[in-house]
């Protein structure tokens, strides 16, 4: 348990930030699944739409540093795969 004034302030920070972070986290899972959503439909023009509002989002947790860079990365590559092999 916190006791100094220092540690119950940081204990109220900790748990603002990971409020925030959570819903960040959560709104890149909701683009996400609507990517795969449009994927399996097999429409294209959707496809690319989601995938360009999944690609920004995910950008953005980079930045807010919800994600790290590289992960940010791996999952905007393999996302652009998929809609690469959908397309041919």
């Amino acid at each position: 348990m916190a006791n100094t004034p220092g540690a119950k302030k940081a204990v109220r920070k900790i748990a603002r930030r990971t409020e925030v972070n959570t819903a960040r986290r959560s709104r890149v899972r909701t683009y996400l699944r609507k990517f795969q959503e449009a994927l399996t439909s097999g429409d294209k023009t959707a496809a690319t739409a989601a995938f360009v509002k999944a690609q920004s989002e995910l950008m953005r947790a980079v930045t807010k540093g919800v994600v790290h860079k590289n992960t940010g990365s791996r999952k905007v590559s393999r996302l652009a795969a998929q809609l690469k092999k959908l397309s041919a």
